[in-house]
């Protein structure tokens, strides 16, 4: 029987975060997880802290993005990787009024240590930007594919990894406090999965609606972009004249499949932007999970106190991740309350 403090279940942008955060406390764990359908897999890895469709920080963003940019590169360091690059990202204005819009929100405290007031003209020749572009500030790119297989990687060498699918009905509440799951005895669960948690009898009310994004990959020998830009969508680019274009946002569907209407929305949206010529060379699609409220998903099961949950993470996983394994720690470590826009006691009638 191996005796852990933690199992966790999921390995995406969250599941490693909270991982982390036990090695860094030298807490024992073991993880399980089936590798599909992971969100944080087709995730752009850009962390931008700046609203750009209304110039306001997001909600924690400064700290949220402190913490990002340090846990992304002390773990790349760790895992001998280069996975973390800094990158500015361009904001191309639409009109005078979101030009100008920049301008004052350039001015605001918060919001000036991460916007340029200058304009921006010094990228590429094919892309249409007649009234130029505002550049954020410190923001960087983490290849979430490469860094997660090399996390994986990191654990199963150590004995703290397995891939499987979980089972919930396996699990055994013991007298003591703590459960036992298949040859595993642990102190608590924590439910990592992102939208895979619908099929989690314990959380499995939780409003996690899902929102299913789809990015493409797109070859342009052509554009010769060194900056992300962002539209009302993004282009970032990935080395080898490759660039990844998305997302979209699609509320209905729940699956990871590709379909043609996202790649034409995505094509369609590019042309207006660039005029040189691309080629379409890959297309992805996951479900984000988000919530309704657009609030993460935090806390201890009001009537099994051995589970805890880690998720909704939405469309900002990549920079709330370190912030919220933070906070799920400190909770159930050392009894810190969560705040209500994250505490999943905010909906009690759902337990």
């Amino acid at each position: 029987m191996k005796e852990v403090d933690y199992l966790i279940v999921g390995l995406g942008l969250a599941g490693m975060a909270f991982c982390d955060k036990l090695e860094q406390n030298e807490k024992s764990f073991f993880v399980i997880d089936k590798q599909v359908e992971a969100a944080s897999r087709v995730a752009a890895g850009l962390i931008n802290p700046v609203i750009l469709k209304r110039y306001t920080l997001p909600w924690q963003g400064e700290e949220q993005f402190d913490l990002a940019k340090n846990y992304f590169k002390r773990l790349d360091a760790k895992l001998g990787l280069n996975s973390v690059t800094e990158i500015p990202v361009y904001k191309i204005f639409s009109s005078a009024e979101d030009q100008n819009n920049w301008f004052e929100a350039s001015d605001k405290s918060g919001l000036d240590r991460f916007l340029k007031p200058e304009l921006k003209t010094d990228f590429s020749g094919k892309v249409y930007a007649k009234l130029h572009a505002g550049e954020v500030k410190e923001t960087i790119r983490i290849d979430i594919s490469k860094l997660l297989d090399s996390y994986k990687n990191y654990l199963i060498e150590n004995d703290h990894y397995k891939l499987e699918a979980f089972d919930y009905d396996k699990i055994e509440f013991n007298s003591g406090g703590g459960i036992e799951y298949n040859n595993i005895k642990a102190k608590r669960i924590v439910f990592a999965e992102g939208f895979g948690v619908k099929a989690n009898p314990f959380f499995n009310k939780l409003p996690l609606v899902g929102n299913k994004g789809e990015y493409v990959d797109v070859y342009a020998p052509e554009l010769k972009l060194t900056q992300a830009l962002k539209s009302t969508f993004f282009i970032i680019p990935l080395g080898d004249d490759i660039y990844k274009v998305g997302a979209t946002f699609n509320w209905n569907d729940k699956d990871c499949n590709t379909s043609l209407e996202a790649r034409e929305e995505l094509v369609a949206k590019l042309k207006q932007v660039i005029s040189c010529e691309f080629d379409v060379v890959k297309q992805e699609a996951a479900v984000r999970p988000t919530t309704g409220d657009r609030r993460p998903l935090l806390g201890v099961h009001p009537k099994h106190p051995q589970l805890a949950i880690l998720n909704g993470l939405g469309t900002r996983g990549t920079m709330m991740g370190s912030y919220l394994a933070d906070k799920l720690y400190n909770h159930i470590e050392n009894g810190e309350v969560l705040e209500d826009e994250i505490s999943i006691l905010r909906f009690p009638k759902k337990f």
